[in-house]
């Protein structure tokens, strides 16, 4: 019984242990875009089995985004990276986002000229 009990602490350390190197490397990742577009707010939504995406969007307007394995590690990495995470994604936060011709053209497809989705 003993074994099968410190099998599991063993099991539950290594996990944890990889969990937050998975944040660590997020927020590494969260942090180079902040740098890059002076500043950075997030928010983190529930992907279902697929985990959690943080969207970002930059002080300039340029966004991305990250998946995160589950919500605790995308907390996590959100954390350790120091930005600003709003609950939803709307109001003056999505108002920050700028969209140029691209997008644009990816969103509005074959109606508008722009590239088949193929």
């Amino acid at each position: 019984m003993a074994d099968t009990k410190q099998a599991d602490e063993t099991a539950d350390a290594k996990q944890a242990a990889k969990a937050e190197r998975t944040a660590a490397r997020l927020a590494k990742r969260i942090s180079a875009f902040s740098k890059e577009h002076g500043g950075a707010e997030g928010q983190i939504a529930h992907l279902g089995e697929r985990g959690a995406r943080i969207v970002l969007v930059g002080e300039d307007g340029g966004w991305g985004d990250v998946v995160a394995p589950d919500m605790e590690i995308a907390a996590k990495a959100v954390e350790k990276s120091g930005i600003t995470v709003h609950e939803d994604f709307d109001g003056e936060f999505a108002a920050k986002v700028r969209t140029g011709p691209y997008e644009w053209s990816r969103m509005a497809g074959i109606q508008v000229g722009g590239p088949r989705n193929t």
